[in-house]
């Protein structure tokens, strides 16, 4: 088997332009926790299934291996500040900022450009990521353009 530089292929599989998300869900003790994730896709839409991916090594995955919801944020072209928040390792990420209750009590942000509420279906394994599988429960849209990532680097439509 061919062995590859990771920074290569990194830079390689970033040529992809993808959406930006912000990933929410709640701990045991109803605490907020959330990132910024662009390994977002759809999967299904019967039944209606979606999918994103975290390292295994990240911080947040102790809570995202045992909740049972969790809401991707998809980010507008205005919430670049909101995705930098989120990438970062500020201890209270949500310090400010407006939140309701979505499903589980997964903090939700209105102003996104979607967001779905997902019900955790299933988790897979995938070399240094797992794979979580969400079944929609309950989404909305806006009317924003999206925040892109290429490259390395946040971007929009036309820059």
């Amino acid at each position: 088997m061919k062995t590859f530089d990771p920074r290569e292929l990194r830079n390689v599989l970033g040529q992809f332009a993808t959406g930006v998300t912000v990933i929410t869900t709640t701990d045991p003790a109803g605490n907020k926790v959330g990132l910024t994730a662009n390994s977002y896709n759809s999967v299904s839409l019967d039944p209606p299934l979606i999918l994103w991916s975290l390292a295994r090594n990240s911080r947040s995955m102790n809570v995202f291996s045992t909740c049972e919801a969790f809401v991707v944020h998809i980010l507008a072209a205005h919430q670049e500040d909101l995705a930098r928040r989120f990438a970062s390792r500020d201890v209270d990420k949500f310090a400010g900022l407006k939140t309701r209750e979505g499903l589980g009590g997964a903090p939700v942000f209105d102003d996104c450009l979607a967001h779905l509420e997902c019900r955790t279906e299933k988790r897979i394994e995938g070399g240094d990521h797992i794979i979580f599988l969400g079944r929609v429960m309950n989404f909305q849209a806006g009317d924003h353009d999206p925040l892109i990532f290429h490259s390395g680097r946040f971007t929009r439509f036309g820059t």
